[in-house]
């Protein structure tokens, strides 16, 4: 029987759960959203259980996910080639889904290729149709019997498969955030594609709202869902601001350092900063500059890796071009305190660019392609310069503005840094969530969209 779907009594925390997709053993912008959102919920007193799906969660914050995993990653796979752990007692499943065991798989895997995903997609988004309904029993019976919420939070619409199943046994409102979807489906190959993007579109219905990053994603994905974009509440990303401060000014003396900060993989476009930096390089009107990367590689990307130090040898970079690996927070703070501009030059048209958020928050300008969600980053907080998407010549012409300028480059950072401040926090994210979730519960949700403001303007 659904659950009583009574408002709830405003003097008691809510009881919120948050379905989240870890990313097994790499450090994933989404997890690190959904870590910090749910952290930040909990300090405003709510009732959070954040709750990994596939493997457990990596953060260079506080975990404060459940120590359980539900459709474990391992457990997910098998159901879906071999028919006879569609049928094992739930005990067995529990041993495959521990997490000491997904974290030391994870570690030593090489992943698999979204393109060779196609079909284990299809089978999730079928929900109970699919090969992984037992899954979809175990979650169900632990949110009836234990979890008890009055509101569940998918973190992306993947998960939507499961909703039609939620809505019928536990009836109370879904929310389903909206975390960069189409970079994995658009790898699919059909058949998979067009039956994963049609389930997508039926079971978005099920859905009470979603919950985009920024207006441009929120936009693009009413489209590729196909539903209304008044179901889309904008809520903006925010950060836990402990240990980021305004960095120091650079000495004179000290070369001018260019940095990248993310994922090292074509789509990021690491490659054309490499190309950028090395036509400033060639400019002898600038002062010495340096090339710092950091982020995690994956051994899929070691190939794309190792054209990119193929080609810093080829330009005679060696002196002047650093890979400090990924990064723990501290790590993370260090680096990007130790940047005089940084540049995340995509080739998709990024959802999130919380790399961005967190170099603004340090006050470092940033050079970003004038794509997806970054003009309306650089519309927001005014700290950073867009260049042509694709076009490395365009972006060393940005950076160089911001070489030969130095007043002007610490202007846009400190701009950034104050809007981080101002606007980009945990706890204006956790609050617009709440705010959202009693509204749904109370079933006073008119849809209308939380646009994210202007600084200086109310949300």
């Amino acid at each position: 029987m659904p659950m009583s779907d009574a408002a709830v009594n405003s003097d008691r925390p809510l009881r919120i759960v948050y379905l989240t997709a870890g990313a097994a053993s790499r450090y994933c912008g989404s997890c690190l959203h959904d870590n910090t959102l749910a952290k930040a919920l909990s300090q405003l007193g709510e009732h959070v259980l954040l709750t990994p799906t596939y493997t457990p969660l990596r953060t260079d914050e506080e975990d404060v996910s459940l120590n359980r995993i539900f459709f474990g990653g391992v457990n997910v796979y098998l159901q879906q080639h071999l028919s006879l752990f569609r049928h094992t007692p739930w005990f067995v499943d529990r041993l495959l889904d521990s997490p000491r065991l997904l974290r030391w798989l994870s570690q030593r895997s090489a992943g698999m290729a979204a393109a060779k995903l196609g079909p284990l997609t299809v089978s999730t988004l079928e929900g109970e149709r699919g090969r992984q309904r037992k899954e979809i029993e175990k979650l169900i019976r632990w949110l009836e019997s234990e979890a008890r919420p009055d509101i569940i939070h998918l973190s992306n619409a993947l998960l939507l498969g499961i909703a039609p199943s939620l809505k019928k046994r536990l009836g109370v409102p879904i929310a389903c955030g909206l975390a960069g979807e189409d970079l994995f489906l658009e790898q699919l190959e059909d058949p998979h594609y067009t039956r994963s993007r049609e389930l997508l579109r039926k079971h978005a219905q099920e859905a009470d709202v979603f919950v985009a990053y920024n207006r441009y994603f929120g936009n693009f994905m009413a489209d590729y869902l196909g539903i209304d974009p008044g179901h889309i509440e904008v809520i903006r990303h925010g950060l836990h601001l402990d240990g980021h401060s305004m960095k120091p000014l650079r000495s004179i003396d000290k070369h001018f350092t260019i940095g990248y900060f993310g994922r090292i993989a074509p789509e990021k476009g690491p490659h054309l900063l490499l190309e950028a930096f090395s036509q400033l390089c060639a400019d002898p009107s600038l002062p010495p500059l340096k090339l710092k990367f950091a982020g995690y590689r994956s051994a899929a990307d070691e190939a794309y890796f190792q054209t990119i130090i193929d080609r810093v040898q080829v330009l005679s970079l060696q002196d002047r071009f650093e890979y400090v690996g990924e990064l723990d927070r501290h790590g993370k703070i260090a680096f990007l305190q130790s940047l005089d501009v940084m540049s995340i030059p995509t080739i998709y048209q990024e959802s999130k660019g919380l790399s961005a958020l967190e170099a603004l928050a340090n006050g470092v300008p940033v050079v970003l392609p004038a794509h997806g969600a970054f003009p309306e980053l650089i519309e927001l907080t005014g700290a950073g310069l867009l260049c042509e998407p694709g076009n490395p010549h365009d972006l060393a012409s940005k950076v160089r503005e911001l070489i030969l300028n130095s007043t002007a480059a610490a202007a846009l950072g400190r701009r950034g840094h104050d809007a981080i401040r101002s606007h980009y926090t945990a706890a204006q994210m956790a609050e617009g969530h709440r705010t959202l979730y009693r509204r749904l519960i109370e079933g006073d949700c008119q849809h209308s969209v939380f646009m994210a403001a202007k600084p200086g303007q109310s949300a």
